[in-house]
């Protein structure tokens, strides 16, 4: 059934039959169509993003759509157009898709030059250019999110689905309308209460992760987009159960300019990675990572005794926000590979090496996906408490199993 004619398309014609000239006001079909598609039927007024098809009370479908001029066709109207040519208001790139409160606001306050020609252009460009790179994302850029938390000393700090979707676009879209969660929300234990923490922690996490482990093993999961916050030694068994064999991208929580998971469009410079050897391979081997702060010696020989063989990656000046890039994460894995493999050449495979981590939490992920479960040393991690005095032993990793240290 055709639908009814308006008022101003009766006009068009006289008495006579004659076609008459058309309303200037008048919008295209073909325009409009575009509109809509270029806009996804959401609202392009920033911070709005409304769905314009439905009801957002009832959730049936009606249209709830206007379109705004940028430029008015008055002069002396919202944005009046002086310049301009008239045939051109109509045009697609003069047109926002919005809803009617934020069409009355951006016409009502315009006198106070609030909402300008060139915002009002800015957010258009800045709305259609998101849906483009939204719906240009393949099916093999599906992602599972995977959220990891677990309470730093007394600080509890949940992580959030929608902020982890946010940093996964445009390279990645999330498979699934929540994510998976592998850490306890309101656990009264932290790393200052000693093993009860590890224990329940470590037990936990390998329990949660099974079953992640089981929907890889069927075939339901591809690729994992993990955000994480934890104590490190939780971090580097994480990753010790996330390997490197499903494919993974482990973000990291960036705190300056504002707190975000988004990786910067620009980064800075990265600082090099070095490797400090020790002087001598007669003592016990420790493995140091001075990546968020400076580590002294005497830290580490006086938990695993003054003859301790010490290794060190650290950088220049290590500090909080050393990780800006993704290929960072790919530099740091490829020396964590070959270091384990020079120090177990030094040390013997059986020898435990003991790891100190004070990194960055993506870092201390990409550690633990790093080590190869069958062809590397039993670890022993260790984990800085100022409540408890320092370095304590946190968690035991050896061949293909992880258990509180002793």
């Amino acid at each position: 059934m055709s639908p009814k004619r308006t008022n101003l398309q009766r006009r068009r014609r006289t008495s006579a039959g004659r076609p008459r000239r058309v309303a200037l006001r008048d919008i295209k079909r073909s325009v409009e169509s575009m509109l809509w598609g270029r806009a996804a039927g959401r609202c392009e007024f920033e911070g709005c993003n409304r769905e314009l098809y439905k009801s957002r009370v009832t959730q049936e479908a009606v249209n709830l759509g206007q379109k705004a001029h940028i430029y008015a066709f008055s002069p002396a109207g919202p944005r009046g157009n002086r310049r301009g040519a008239r045939p051109s208001l109509n045009a697609i790139e003069n047109l926002m898709l919005v809803c009617g409160e934020c069409h009355t606001t951006i016409d009502t306050q315009w006198t106070e030059k609030r909402y300008t020609v060139s915002m009002l252009q800015k957010w258009k460009r800045a709305h259609e250019q998101r849906i483009t790179r939204v719906s240009e994302v393949g099916p093999d850029k599906r992602s599972h999110i995977l959220l990891f938390h677990a309470n730093i000393g007394d600080h509890r700090g949940p992580l959030h689905y929608r902020r982890a979707v946010d940093a996964v676009f445009p390279n990645r879209y999330p498979a699934e309308d929540h994510a998976i969660e592998i850490g306890y929300r309101n656990s009264p234990l932290s790393e200052n209460t000693d093993m009860p923490f590890w224990e329940a922690e470590s037990q936990g996490l390998v329990a949660r992760y099974s079953e992640v482990q089981r929907q890889i093993e069927r075939g339901d999961i591809a690729h994992l987009s993990v955000f994480a916050i934890a104590p490190q030694p939780l971090l580097i068994m994480l990753g010790t159960l996330l390997g490197d064999i499903v494919p993974a991208e482990v973000y990291q929580l960036h705190r300056e300019p504002r707190s975000t998971w988004t990786w910067p469009a620009c980064p800075t410079t990265p600082a090099a990675f070095e490797v400090r050897r020790p002087s001598s391979l007669a003592g016990p081997p420790a493995l140091v990572l001075a990546l968020s702060a400076t580590v002294t010696a005497d830290r580490i020989t006086s938990v695993v005794g003054s003859d301790a063989s010490i290794w060190t990656v650290t950088v220049p000046a290590p500090h909080k926000e050393i990780v800006k890039s993704r290929a960072q994460l790919s530099e740091i894995r490829t020396l964590f590979r070959q270091l384990f493999d020079e120090i177990k050449a030094s040390h013997g495979q059986t020898t435990v090496l003991h790891v100190f981590p004070v990194m960055p939490v993506s870092l201390a992920v990409e550690l633990g996906r790093a080590r190869s479960p069958k062809a590397d040393m039993p670890w022993r991690v260790y984990d800085q408490v100022n409540a408890l005095g320092g370095f304590v032993p946190a968690l035991a990793i050896h061949t293909g199993a992880t258990r509180n240290a002793d």
